[in-house]
């Protein structure tokens, strides 16, 4: 498949890329700064998300999918999240593209009836708005009536460097913790399971969790 990745450059937009073209697909990589992508593999093209006159239309085309993997921390723009799902909705229902994948948080997933991780007092004060404005994408796509097959994937509660166990569970609404009440997957794996999802497609229209 050909891929286009938002945010290819980021910490985990790269990773994606890394296993996307690990696996023989093609990937265009959308970023501010084209400087920032020195592989030969990928193509690259501009795609500012602040810039209003940016043409998303142009920007995927060829490609199949679209995988986002952008937040608001870099520019200090947690807003920019929402509204990111709010265009991509609407503006890839234009375009050949027909799947969005969408790299989401933990936050929005629950550890208690009618309580959210971010809700809990042991959550970390400076994630807490970047938390709330993804959980709001979330609720964009379940209202959406856009014809794009959407698939939100929320990493465990901790996603850190390191390399694939290549082993990882899937959940749904929950926190996927472990034995110990732990909830974490490495970045590589995180990246593995996204393109798994990108190549299997079996969570049609829905949010899923990820973690060891």
């Amino acid at each position: 498949m050909k891929i286009a990745v938002i945010g290819a450059s980021g910490w985990i937009g790269s990773h994606i890329v890394t296993e996307a073209k690990s696996r023989g697909h093609q990937v265009i990589a959308l970023v501010r700064d084209p400087a920032k992508i020195t592989d030969i593999d990928v193509e690259v093209r501009r795609f500012d998300l602040l810039d209003n006159q940016a043409d998303l239309v142009t920007a995927v085309n060829g490609a199949d999918v679209v995988i986002s993997a952008i937040g608001g921390r870099a520019a200090g723009n947690h807003g920019i999240v929402s509204k990111t799902a709010e265009k991509l909705l609407a503006e890839l229902a234009k375009t050949q593209v027909e799947r969005l994948l969408w790299v989401g948080g933990a936050g929005s997933l629950e550890v208690a009836p009618n309580m959210q991780l971010v809700d809990t007092p042991e959550f970390p004060a400076e994630y807490h708005t970047e938390s709330i404005e993804m959980g709001k994408a979330l609720e964009v796509f379940r209202q959406s009536t856009s014809p794009i097959n959407w698939t939100f994937i929320s990493p465990a509660a901790l996603i850190f460097p390191g390399e694939k166990q290549a082993k990882y569970r899937v959940g749904a609404e929950q926190l996927l913790v472990d034995s110990e009440g732990n909830s974490k997957i490495s970045v590589s794996d995180y990246a593995l399971a996204m393109i798994d999802e990108l190549e299997a497609a079996n969570y049609p229209q829905q949010r899923i969790g990820v973690a060891y």
